[in-house]
């Protein structure tokens, strides 16, 4: 996972969403993200997983030379390792089907560097199958992710390599192995390696070598419901860290530095820091995938067993990343038998319980919800679509209201950290500030604020607190308010 760029001309997708009622629904506002995003602003977790013959080498690079016969997993069982990923309450798994080393976890035809020369299986493994159907059986949706550099490939740098090897590998990816939520395409492209021994440096201009619109046709004739991922999309965007964390104000738009429609990339986009909070303005919906792995390192190292992030760590980055709209990609690292560490194990399934326990009461549900503006007075936009469980359902206000009020009321006391807000974003991000505020000692108290909203906003309070009435208020916004959902939990232990 390194810091490369290349770059392309993204998308826009303009969806429309109206109602047959007396009063009409909202105009929508801005960018608008497509199915595909919606899906994947739905899972909010997911992990992706590194493991190749790096591993056994003990390193976070590999150079592209080491003998496929030391991969050799005795231990493997993709059900173990898909199980620790479902504990820990993550969605999907994206899976490194071959990473810059080179080296293909399936039996390709494009080249002998893969698993078929290994003691894996007798030489008949199959790798992403096997994580494939894993995943599958446990209902976690599949990923995958196929690095366009490659150490090890003698032609990598001419155009044979592009038209060759690396196209057909995609187009065996993602035929062979079901419907995908995701493929993934990392930076790093270009350097020393291998090479099938020259051993030398080899440098390419990625955005105009890889021809990226020939590559992003491949997935969308393919694979037409997944979503791509590169450092600005078209479909996701690189957060700009590997902290796993968004901006405190993190806006789903941004719009790249590109050409007009059918001419080649252009090198550049805006600047680094549009990244991790995106741009107010951006011409195309391109939201945040906040990549971290679970340990220091994307590769497992036995010295690094006792700096695998804590479950409190984990919480810290989810509020960090799936709180401020982005999603949460957590990079796991089998062993060389195999398996996941046990620390690794029992570090996701407590994360899995504490968001278990947090979610698993919205006290809002209890209370009884008043606003200061309905629109229309239409019960398609009632407030009480806020405590609902459909994220598409919303409440929405006249036209000309923009700084609108929502009050919780309870008949008893409710204690409470944790306050979620989503917005429908069929229709566009449109608030931009918000505050909140609970009824104590007769009186209203602020006790938060936030920016953005988008697919969610979480806020975290510094400690519970107790009260009968929590109000919403609408601080800032340039048009109506589409809200879907006002929740309030208490975090588990």
């Amino acid at each position: 996972m390194s810091v490369s760029r290349f770059y392309f001309f993204p998308v826009l997708f303009v969806t429309g969403l109206f109602f047959s009622c007396s009063t009409p629904a909202p105009e929508p506002f801005g960018p608008l993200p497509s199915e595909r995003q919606l899906h994947w602003q739905e899972m909010e977790m997911y992990t992706i997983i590194h493991f190749t013959p790096t591993t056994f080498q003990n390193k976070e690079w590999g150079f592209g030379d080491a003998d496929p016969a030391i991969f050799n997993p005795v231990d493997f069982n993709a059900d173990s390792i898909v199980a620790a990923i479902k504990a820990g309450g993550f969605k999907g798994i994206t899976f490194v089907a071959k990473h810059h080393d080179g080296f293909c976890l399936w039996p390709t035809s494009t080249t002998d560097y893969n698993i078929s020369k290994t003691p894996f299986r007798d030489g008949k493994g199959d790798m992403v199958k096997e994580m494939e159907e894993a995943a599958r059986r446990a209902g976690l949706e599949f990923g995958i992710y196929c690095s366009p550099w490659d150490r090890n490939n003698e032609f990598y740098s001419t155009p044979k390599y592009v038209t060759d090897v690396y196209y057909p590998q995609l187009r065996e990816l993602y035929k062979n192995y079901g419907p995908l939520f995701t493929v993934f395409f990392d930076g790093a492209n270009g350097g020393d390696g291998y090479y099938g021994g020259s051993n030398e440096m080899r440098k390419i201009n990625a955005s105009e070598y890889y021809q990226f619109d020939t590559i992003w046709n491949i997935v969308r004739t393919l694979q037409p419901t997944a979503a791509i991922f590169s450092d600005i999309g078209p479909d996701i965007r690189w957060v700009g860290n590997e902290k796993g964390e968004a901006a405190p104000t993190s806006w789903a738009t941004l719009t790249p530095i590109s050409p007009e429609p059918g001419k080649a990339p252009a090198p550049g986009f805006t600047t680094d820091t549009d990244l991790p909070g995106g741009m107010r303005d951006g011409k195309y919906w391109i939201p945040a995938e906040c990549d971290v792995p679970l340990r220091p390192g994307w590769f497992y190292h036995a010295d690094q067993d006792d700096k695998v992030k804590t479950p409190q760590q984990l919480m810290e980055i989810y509020y960090r990343s799936v709180g401020r709209g982005a999603s949460l990609d957590l990079g796991i690292a089998p062993m060389p038998n195999g398996k996941l560490s046990p620390v690794d194990i029992e570090h996701l399934k407590k994360f899995g319980e504490i968001l278990q326990k947090t979610f698993a009461v919205n006290y809002a549900k209890d209370a009884t919800v008043t606003t200061t503006n309905t629109r229309g007075k239409n019960k398609m936009f009632a407030a009480q679509n806020l405590i609902d469980d459909d994220r598409y359902s919303y409440w929405a206000t006249d036209d000309d209201v923009t700084t609108p009020e929502v009050t919780l009321t309870w008949k008893e006391p409710v204690e409470f950290n944790v306050i979620r807000l989503r917005e429908n974003i069929k229709l566009g991000q449109r608030i931009e500030e918000v505050a909140i505020d609970i009824f104590q000692n007769g009186e209203w108290k602020q006790i938060a604020e936030a920016t953005s909203i988008g697919g969610n906003r979480l806020i975290r309070l510094p400690e519970n607190v107790t009260t009968t009435q929590l109000r919403l208020r609408v601080m800032k916004s340039p048009v109506c308010v589409v809200l879907s959902d006002l929740g309030v939990f208490r975090e588990g232990e």
